[in-house]
């Protein structure tokens, strides 16, 4: 409520009346006030998607009626780690200097979840990575961007002498992973399964660089984008591990549901800038440099 009140120029029990004065009109409570700290009640939730659909729809009619038909308003796009880490500043660069009236809000999340933000209108598209054989939900756009391979990576300490291993032999070792909901570890962890072999995941670790310096201080064996594993300041002590039973990448998938005009060409834009750095990032990935 303070946030809220210091962002509406408003006073915090100006705020609170307002508040107040729309559970009056509305005929239900919004927030439960017993809950410490302050919560929305299943009403308030409700009221704040549908509230959230009428100010995008204000946005559309605002955008139709200007003059330059400049988009404006919030642009929500979701998109995985991963990503967000490899191949989205210059994408987020263009659409800035294409459309500066229009807000870009990123949200960052496993693809699974994204998927579902989409399907409920909590963003207005996501990139997504998803194995060869997920299926994307019905009433959903989606544009296949890319194909990212993925390595195993063991330190060189660890005495592969000839860069390859089985399954078998690469569940003798703890992994160093994503969390759950990670496209590439439930990949692994499906071969792992259906091989019937243990799967032990030593350290669960937020961020490419952090997984990729564990496992060069021997923590693990671990997941990388051979890209991500080129630019890291740790592959001189990594090699790249060939495990002929997972061959595994995954498929960059931009996804969207119905779009208001506001945000066709915003859309567009993303979807050829992302496109262009992936094929970028493909053509520099190393030959045997790191393996």
């Amino acid at each position: 409520m303070v946030r809220a009140s210091e962002k509406l120029f408003l006073t915090q029990p100006g705020l609170t009346r307002r508040v107040q004065n729309l559970e009056k009109m509305l005929g239900v409570e919004l927030l439960d006030r017993q809950s410490k700290p302050l919560k929305p009640t299943a009403a308030g939730n409700e009221v704040y998607a549908l509230a959230r659909t009428v100010l995008r729809a204000v946005d559309d009619l605002m955008a139709v009626a200007s003059p330059d038909n400049e988009p404006t308003g919030e642009f929500n796009i979701g998109v995985p780690p991963f990503l967000s880490e490899l191949a989205l500043e210059q994408p987020i660069d263009r659409l800035r200097a294409a459309f500066p009236k229009l807000t870009l809000r990123v949200t960052a999340g496993w693809s699974p979840g994204l998927l579902q933000n989409v399907e409920r209108g909590k963003v207005d598209a996501a990139i997504v990575l998803l194995p060869d054989a997920a299926v994307i939900p019905e009433g959903l756009t989606s544009t296949l961007l890319a194909h990212k391979p993925t390595v195993v990576v063991a330190p060189r300490a660890l005495g592969l002498a000839d860069k390859s291993a089985t399954l078998a032999e690469l569940s003798e070792h703890p992994w160093v992973l994503n969390q759950d909901g990670c496209g590439m570890r439930s990949a692994l962890s499906r071969a792992m399964v259906t091989a019937g072999l243990p799967f032990h995941v030593a350290v669960e670790a937020f961020g490419s660089e952090l997984q990729l310096s564990l496992v060069a201080r021997g923590l693990g064996v671990g997941l990388a984008a051979p890209e991500v594993l080129a630019r890291s300041p740790h592959h001189e002590a990594l090699q790249i591990v060939d495990v002929p039973e997972f061959r595994s990448g995954l498929n960059v998938w931009l996804v969207h549901g119905a779009l208001p005009s506001r945000l066709v060409r915003p859309v567009a834009l993303i979807q050829d800038a992302l496109t262009d750095e992936l094929k970028k990032d493909a053509a520099a990935r190393p030959g045997d440099r790191t393996s």
